[in-house]
């Protein structure tokens, strides 16, 4: 019988078993037609493959993420994905959608289609993820429709705002819940349920929603599990704890790996899902567990019955792997092909510009100036206790604590409290929005960071110690349409343009790395202290993850989803 390729002398992961099994592969039309013993004698090749005795494992599958983490175009982050043995994914583009709502998932997907690798596309469901927020754009019941009707869309995304779910029957939210339950009964429903137990748990599976890729604990995890919930394990999740739980118990069906967000730097550095793969087996899962919670069980979760395992019709996306241990990719095929050969070139060059226009114009605000750091505050002079967001090493979830900071002439003399200042800008040119707050914990603790690149709104953040500083990193931002400032006495000591919404370049991953790393290092050199500033910063405007946020509203009590002023009972 004549195939199109034959590998041989291979140990190939059955993923039914979760063992490997010694054989040959035979490959037809981009799918798997046989896996066995049966070689030359059975089959005629247009392409033979010694695999010399290594490991055959099936491309990666990646079923919760966003792109505009990793601030490049989806051609770059494809490239880079296969180079790491990921095949196929299913991002998120929510952030390009707070900036541009439907069109701007129209054209990531459209910058998608000639990608290598497959990305089958979440629709964003939490545009906004709050009514607490200016964005540029949003997406509507009518805008979902659209999508479903003339998109490759695999799933609703994650469903960010369960404060209102359980608490407002008539929120954006709980519409959309219903039409898509009511239109659209088989699409699948991701979740974001950050510590939530017991009846409010339940309430969000009960409206739909049965997946959670937030931290877990134990606890939380084990609630979720028994009421139905697929979790999703990000890397912040592989505790010692979790992972213990994750291997003693019988719970493969339940879970799967995922990133969620990659930086460019850990991306280049670290690898992607990968890493994570990688990860588990170093704390003692089993290389086989492991490979499935990254194969067949994110297939499963979305229902992608045609990958995900090496077997009989099949599209035969896989590896081929020199050490099972520490996963060393030789060779990644996708649909029969070689992609990717780590003893061959690998170069690869960006189409640009990938993207309208007016998608690198729009940062519509005018430069700021030191009196734009003053906050006025309508109280009689006298110190009062104000809200501070209190950043944290270890999460992106930030505590409420309170500082005694003087009112004198109508304006709060913040630079005397002992905490810095946040603030952010409406971008968009809608309607001028600014808010204040104070902040302090693991942050920086002189100087200033601005950024466009501030969850999910992407509005203009800035946090700093000094109003000429926090003028110098904002201004930087707005000229560059976009990005990141890192400012000391005076001085740009780091900058990285994103022109692509304010959220994405188009420069290689190599090159966006170094400036990550740069940025990093800055804003450590002023004080931060966190595994990843930049994440742990991008998320003080995210109004749904606990505990106190910003946003363009004012700050933001998360847990009970209402703006709350700066100054307490004044």
């Amino acid at each position: 019988m004549k195939v199109d390729l034959l590998i041989e002398n291979v140990r190939i992961y059955n993923s039914y078993f979760k063992t490997f099994i010694q054989g040959n592969a035979a490959i037809l039309d981009g799918k798997f037609l046989y896996i066995g013993k049966r070689g030359t004698d059975s089959f005629e090749a247009a392409e033979r493959l010694d695999g010399q005795g290594r490991y055959m494992i099936p491309g990666l599958i990646d079923i919760h993420l966003h792109i505009e983490s990793t601030m490049v175009t989806p051609e770059t982050f494809s490239y880079w994905l296969i180079r790491n043995g990921v095949t196929t994914i299913v991002p998120e583009p929510h952030e390009i959608a707070n900036v541009f709502g439907i069109d701007g998932v129209k054209q990531i997907m459209k910058a998608s289609q000639q990608c290598v690798a497959d990305m089958f596309y979440a629709l964003p469901s939490s545009v906004p993820a709050t009514s607490m927020e200016t964005t540029g754009g949003s997406i509507e019941i009518a805008d979902l429709d659209e999508l479903l009707r003339t998109e490759r869309i695999i799933c609703l995304g994650e469903i960010m705002n369960y404060v209102d779910v359980i608490q407002d029957p008539d929120s954006k939210t709980n519409h959309i819940l219903k039409h898509i339950r009511s239109q659209y009964p088989h699409l699948i429903i991701e979740g974001h349920v950050p510590k939530l137990l017991d009846l409010d748990l339940h309430r969000m599976i009960y409206s739909g929603v049965d997946s959670d890729h937030t931290h877990q604990s134990i606890e939380g995890m084990e609630a979720r599990i028994a009421a139905g919930m697929f979790i999703e394990i990000q890397e912040k999740s592989m505790t010692p704890e979790v992972m213990a739980y994750l291997i003693e118990h019988e719970v493969s069906e339940h879970f799967c790996f995922v990133t969620d967000d990659v930086m460019a730097d850990s991306f280049e550095r670290r690898g992607h899902l990968n890493t994570i793969v990688r990860k588990a087996i170093g704390m003692g899962m089993k290389p086989e567990l492991a490979i499935y919670a990254s194969t067949l069980s994110p297939a499963k979760r979305m229902r992608m019955h045609d990958r995900g395992v090496i077997a009989p019709g099949k599209i035969a996306d896989f590896q081929l792997i020199s050490n099972l241990e520490q996963l060393t990719i030789e060779q990644v095929y996708k649909q029969g092909r070689k992609v990717y050969d780590v003893q061959e070139p690998y170069t690869f060059t960006a189409k640009a510009p990938a993207f309208p226009a007016h998608y690198y114009q729009s940062v519509q605000m005018p430069p700021l100036t030191e009196e734009d750091f003053t906050v006025n505050i309508d109280a009689a002079d006298d110190r009062y206790a104000c809200r501070v967001m209190m950043v944290k090493d270890g999460s992106t979830f930030t505590e409420e604590h309170q500082v005694q900071a003087e009112v004198r002439q109508g304006k709060l003399i913040w630079q005397e409290s002992g905490r810095g200042l946040i603030a952010t800008f409406e971008r968009y040119g809608k309607n001028g929005n600014r808010a204040y707050g104070l902040i302090g914990g693991d942050t920086i603790k002189r100087g200033a960071v601005a950024t466009t690149y501030s969850h999910d709104n992407h509005n203009l953040l800035v946090v700093g110690h000094n109003p000429h500083d926090m003028m110098i990193a904002a201004n930087e931002v707005i000229n560059n349409q976009g990005g990141f400032s890192v400012v000391e006495d005076g001085k740009v000591i780091a900058s990285l343009q994103l022109p692509v919404g304010g959220i994405l370049t188009e420069e290689p991953l190599e090159q966006v790395a170094s400036k990550v790393e740069q940025l990093c290092k800055a804003m450590v050199s002023l004080g931060y202290r966190h595994y990843n500033p930049i994440m742990s910063i991008s998320t003080h405007s995210l109004p749904v993850s606990p505990a106190l946020k910003i946003t363009d509203f004012g700050l933001i009590d998360v847990n009970n989803g209402k703006v709350v002023p700066l100054i307490i009972n004044s």
